[in-house]
């Protein structure tokens, strides 16, 4: 078991990739580095290895793919988990190594929203996406996660083997956070500077389509993790709608004696019913979600007694 291990996921980042090994090395010298290669097409995987770090391959695309490698094959103590575009100054690793190792933080947060991102980057949707994910987490979960979508953490051993990954590509991020979050991991800020991609170097990012796949993740994360508020809001649209067109009606019948709009009677009853059954589904699909955090914590348990076993043998 290592004591720090540095991940580095990388697509064709051969103008950076040397300078993020060589920073990561200056900041924490006794860290192993550890490059995985998404398919690169250019000479990302030969640099890396020539300034010394362990690379290794992830034949399916998608950043998400390669956290899901990378976190089942390396056992640390810390992981510092960093994006090969030399975006993040690697001086504030040591900060975030000291609130894994001797503060018990499970995930630290690597904050850009809260120094020089807005300033630094390029892209105005960008900061527009990142500032609409970070409020919606933040009020439907509860929390005040300062950077949401940030590339820069720092994670305990608990973390990592408890974590399921879902997401196949830029999604990751999100799900790391509020996986942290509804399970009551402790988590850190760190405020960070960013700095924007060096000239040649692009974003594997796009703005849109990878846009849509975070709010889809928020909302289908919100849904498994939050049953009764998904059903509840659902429930409640539903008896509107079936009450809204269903007011037309009563009046007609009060003032007449009949029912002339028979058809919108029996579709307002179907509309209730399924009010209610979605009610009633979020209420079981809730009780599942407990059942599923005590299986979590009990899961979190053994874990954390195998990762004391691997620190024995290794001293």
């Amino acid at each position: 078991m290592d004591k720090i291990a540095v991940l580095i996921p990388c697509y064709n980042e051969e103008k950076t990739i040397a300078k993020v090994i060589r920073d990561s090395r200056q900041a924490l010298p006794e860290a192993v580095i550890y490059v995985y290669d998404n398919n690169s097409t250019d000479k990302t995987g030969e640099i890396a290895s020539k300034e010394g770090a362990v690379v290794r391959k992830e034949y399916l695309q998608g950043k998400g793919n390669v956290i899901r490698r990378m976190f089942r094959e390396i056992d640390a103590q810390c992981y510092i988990m960093v994006d090969g575009d030399d975006t993040y100054p690697m001086e504030f690793a040591p900060a975030m190594v000291d609130k894994v190792l001797h503060h018990n933080a499970d995930m630290v947060v690597g904050d850009r929203l809260s120094s020089t991102y807005f300033e630094e980057n390029k892209r105005p949707f960008h900061n527009m996406g990142n500032s609409l994910v970070r409020a919606s987490i933040n009020r439907l979960f509860g929390c005040e996660i300062k950077d949401i979508m940030t590339g820069f953490r720092a994670f305990s051993y608990g973390f990592v083997k408890t974590f399921p990954v879902l997401s196949k590509g830029f999604e990751i991020e999100t799900e790391m956070t509020i996986h942290g979050v509804y399970n009551h991991m402790q988590i850190e800020n760190v405020v960070v500077e960013y700095r924007d991609r060096p000239e040649g170097s692009e974003s594997k990012l796009n703005t849109y389509s990878d846009g849509f796949k975070v709010l889809g993740m928020i909302f289908r994360l919100y849904r498994d993790y939050k049953p009764f508020g998904f059903f509840s809001i659902l429930a409640l649209v539903l008896a509107a709608a079936a009450v809204l067109f269903f007011i037309p009606v009563l009046l007609e019948y009060f003032a007449t004696g009949l029912v002339l709009k028979f058809p919108t009677l029996i579709v307002c009853g179907f509309v209730m019913m399924a009010a209610i059954q979605s009610f009633f589904a979020g209420l079981i699909l809730s009780n599942m979600a407990l059942k599923n955090r005590r299986d979590f914590e009990y899961r979190l348990t053994l874990v954390c007694e195998k990762e004391e076993r691997k620190r024995g043998q290794y001293n």
